[in-house]
């Protein structure tokens, strides 16, 4: 069935690709470019990418419009990133993006112009199962994003389309040579959803207030100086400036706790700190894809995106626990873990607290 779709068109060779795929299978396609970060500084690459996106439409003889959902996107996502981050903890502001603006604003405004279907380039597979969309893993297990989908639900999923799901990232960029995409070089984006790809210390000190204080030992051992307890996250061992310190090993110390109230980073040499391996997690607010996981099951869980899906078994509550069969490195409060049935992602909770087991 051929269907009139508009493309998040982002200016990279995903996107790019997705549209061309789509033109041969037959749909009337459209591109939308969206500017979600209103900031103009040296790491903004908004207008680069509106150009890249506009010679793609250019080139596939296209209509491309543009939207600019800034005001949201600060509103229902950079709030809750910066809060997040001024309690000590580690938010993943992609998650809500993706549930509040590509599939919340994006689609809405798409549908105003007319879309039977919207579609990005996501690595994800979608299915359609009694009545239901299901999210389902990518074929490329390296790329595949369906973590970062996790929040969004089946029913803004019903009208969307991934065409890259099936496709290994290698053979994207084939297919992007092969059709002769005006981008098919550009290089991949890993920057944080619409912020883009800058240094965070020097980010968030821009928009949070953050003092520098102590980084201590267990034993309250005064072995170095951080810069705000908010720029480092549970498990980090890189950026601590900590040199050889007389009485301990050359070892790596790690992140083994965050005290906001003392404004105090606590530090270990022990990478088997109970404190970053445990073994249950306390979720708060939870979304699912469709219906919740049924009490008492096993699942595969990951913490982190390419994290290797650990095996846990999902309690109701309330609250909503995870108890795994094994440890799991440096689950962070702020993170998101996310559940899946095999293949099937079923939805995420955000990590409240974790401990050992009793």
């Amino acid at each position: 069935m051929t269907r009139r779709v508009i493309v998040g068109l982002s200016g990279g060779v995903d996107s790019a690709v997705s549209a061309a795929l789509l033109i041969e299978a037959g749909h009337e396609v459209e591109g939308l470019f969206m500017r979600n970060w209103a900031e103009d500084d040296a790491y903004c690459t908004a207008a680069e990418d509106y150009e890249s996106a506009r010679a793609v439409a250019a080139q596939l003889d296209i209509p491309l419009h543009q939207a600019d959902f800034s005001a949201e996107y600060r509103e229902r996502v950079f709030a809750d990133f910066l809060a997040e981050y001024e309690a000590g903890r580690t938010p993943s502001p992609d998650l809500l993006c993706n549930r509040e603006i590509k599939f919340g604003e994006f689609a809405r405004h798409a549908q105003q112009l007319g879309a039977e279907a919207i579609a990005t380039g996501h690595y994800a597979r979608l299915a359609a199962h009694e009545g239901r969309t299901r999210l389902l893993r990518a074929r490329d297990s390296n790329k595949d994003q369906t973590y970062f989908l996790a929040a969004t639900p089946g029913t803004a999923l019903r009208d969307v389309l991934f065409p890259l799901g099936d496709y290994e990232k290698n053979e994207v960029r084939a297919l992007a040579r092969e059709r002769g995409l005006v981008n098919h070089r550009r290089p991949d984006s890993t920057g944080v959803c619409f912020i883009g790809e800058r240094p965070m210390r020097e980010f968030l000190q821009h928009w949070i207030a953050v003092r520098p204080g102590a980084i201590e030992t267990d034993e309250g051992q005064v072995i170095g100086e951080h810069h705000g307890v908010a720029l480092y996250t549970l498990g980090q061992r890189g950026g601590l400036g900590i040199g050889g310190v007389r009485g301990h090993a050359e070892a790596p110390w790690y992140v083994v706790d965050r005290d906001v109230a003392r404004n105090v980073l606590v530090v270990s040499q022990d990478r088997g700190d109970a404190r970053l391996n445990p073994t249950r997690l306390t979720l708060g607010q939870c979304y699912w894809v469709n219906e919740p996981p049924k009490d008492g099951a096993q699942y595969g869980v990951r913490v982190r995106h390419r994290h290797r899906p650990q095996t846990a078994v999902y309690r109701a509550g309330p609250p909503a626990r995870l108890e795994f069969a094994q440890p799991v490195w440096a689950p962070a409060p702020g993170q998101f873990a996310v559940l899946y049935a095999e293949e099937q992602c079923l939805g995420c909770g955000v990590i409240e607290a974790a401990r050992i087991a009793d």
